[in-house]
């Protein structure tokens, strides 16, 4: 098996889908404006820095989710990938996709933020395997705000894709070969697993380790 992993977030995209979605919902009246900017800004900050807890920022991420109901909430998502998603996926990214998947790898996107907000993207990309942050449901089938299993978050990515092909009866001495596309630091753990990381779109911090290690950097968008 060839395995090629992309992160979604200024990697395949050029915008955070998390934070945008939070926007989104400020747009719609579903949070007040100036808390709640102010709240999701601080977040992306600590995201940035590599110290978010990111199960304090699921619990907010989710919120507007929650307090509106899955159903109206998947409504409105239907808007959000019209609106704010499908105008920033580029040429760029499909093809590189879709290369990928034409040589025969197993491509599978593997993000931090949530299944809610992540799991039409992956569709929209043509992309079948989405490992995200999945959401513990109640006996409804409503989202409680924390999470089910292990995040898929700095070091969780890499527990997730060795979960993901336990499922399949393989280990990492199955995969022939493998690749992961990220921008950021926090992806450290899994650039460091696989045989080809590929600094995409990078951070300063990221794209300084890149040109040390003489790892292939990517400007997927210019």
């Amino acid at each position: 098996m060839k395995l090629a992993l992309f992160d979604l977030d200024h990697t395949l995209i050029p915008i955070d889908s998390d934070y945008s979605w939070g926007q989104f919902v400020v747009g719609l009246g579903w949070r007040d404006a100036q808390s709640h900017t102010q709240a999701n800004d601080a977040f992306y900050e600590q995201y940035k820095a590599g110290t978010l807890d990111i199960a304090a920022y699921t619990r907010f991420a989710t919120g507007p989710v929650r307090e509106h109901g899955l159903q109206r909430a998947s409504e409105a998502h239907l808007r959000y990938m019209d609106e704010v998603i499908r105008p920033a996926m580029r040429p760029a990214a499909f093809d590189l996709l879709k290369h990928h998947q034409a040589a025969g790898d197993q491509v599978i996107i593997v993000t931090a933020t949530n299944e809610f907000v992540t799991r039409p993207i992956a569709r929209a990309f043509g992309v079948d395997e989405l490992l995200a942050i999945d959401l513990e449901r109640d006996a409804r089938g409503e989202f409680t705000g924390e999470i089910r299993g292990t995040p898929t978050f700095r070091e969780g990515k890499v527990a997730r894709v060795e979960q993901w092909l336990a499922e399949r009866g393989l280990d990492w001495s199955r995969v022939e070969h493998s690749t992961f596309y990220s921008d950021s630091i926090n992806d450290l753990p899994l650039l460091e697993k696989v045989h080809e990381p590929v600094a995409t779109n990078p951070d300063a911090r990221l794209h300084a380790i890149a040109a040390e290690r003489g790892w292939r950097i990517l400007n997927l968008f210019e």
